[in-house]
């Protein structure tokens, strides 16, 4: 009886220890575990701004080719209507004063 006893007592000390021995590597593995976590979030935070920064340059230089297209147009219509203004100002005034002692 006492050998049994003598047994039970040494498997309940081994499965003591083998439960502590498990905790501990638990708090290890969650540790870990955290480090790997939080390399992962600054790398994908990381990543993220710069696929951030990468589309709003590339936003910002086709609204500047696009503002460059406009005001070069612009540019080159109030060129014309100043030029035609220039040639054809006598033709404007005359028409006017026509339409005006019309009535």
């Amino acid at each position: 009886m006492d050998s049994i006893l003598g047994k039970l007592s040494e498997i309940e000390t081994a499965a003591f220890a083998i439960v502590n021995h498990a905790e501990s590597q638990k708090d290890v593995l969650e540790e870990e575990m955290r480090k790997k976590r939080d390399a992962f979030d600054a790398e994908l935070e990381e990543d993220t701004q710069y696929k951030i920064q990468k589309i709003r340059d590339e936003l910002k230089k086709k609204t500047d080719e696009v503002l460059s297209s406009q005001t070069g147009t612009s540019t080159s219509s109030i060129e014309a209507v100043k030029k035609e203004f220039n040639e054809k100002h006598t033709i404007y005034a005359k028409e006017i004063l026509s339409r005006i002692t019309e009535v």
